[in-house]
């Protein structure tokens, strides 16, 4: 299999949030090649429960794995960095590594997988880091640019660059 260009979200909210994404991109950059790593932002969470602000980021990589090969590895870095599962949804957690774009595949009949991420066009969060690496990456179900998506996203302002 080619390999494939891969974009990833990390968040963390919880313990030291830097060095969780620090330590997710030392894991990550063990099992595939990182070509470029957005600034990190601060954000407010995405959930009814109450709990601490996030820090997250977007990663550009490049893997040989499938897409289920790739869930499966993401989510063996998120359980070694000490990721607690909870039914809640949008729940505070130590690290969160959701597979944004996977080439330009579309893969809806895996039940825990769905790529493109089902929200990501939805969240500035997600869109600043990722329109800051990657602005002309075309949304493969949307068929708009990152950057188009972003314009177009409210909340924007709640997304602020760390220094």
């Amino acid at each position: 299999m080619n390999a494939e260009t891969v974009y990833l979200g990390l968040g963390s909210n919880l313990g030291n949030r830097e060095e969780n994404l620090r330590m997710a991109l030392g894991l990550i950059s063990d099992r595939m090649k990182i070509d470029k790593a957005s600034p990190i932002y601060e954000t407010e969470p995405v959930s009814t429960i109450s709990q601490p602000r996030y820090l997250n980021m977007v990663v550009k990589t490049h893997t040989s794995l499938s897409p289920l090969g790739l869930l499966i590895t993401v989510k063996s870095i998120e359980n070694k960095l000490g990721r607690v599962p909870d039914l809640r949804p949008n729940a505070p957690r130590i690290i969160d590594i959701d597979i944004l774009i996977f080439g330009d595949k579309i893969v809806n009949n895996e039940p825990q997988l769905v790529i493109p991420h089902p929200r990501f066009h939805e969240r500035a969060f997600v869109l600043v880091p990722f329109a800051e690496i990657a602005p002309d990456v075309v949304h493969p179900v949307l068929h708009k640019t990152i950057e188009e998506l972003c314009d177009s996203v409210p909340g924007k302002e709640g997304v602020i660059k760390k220094v």
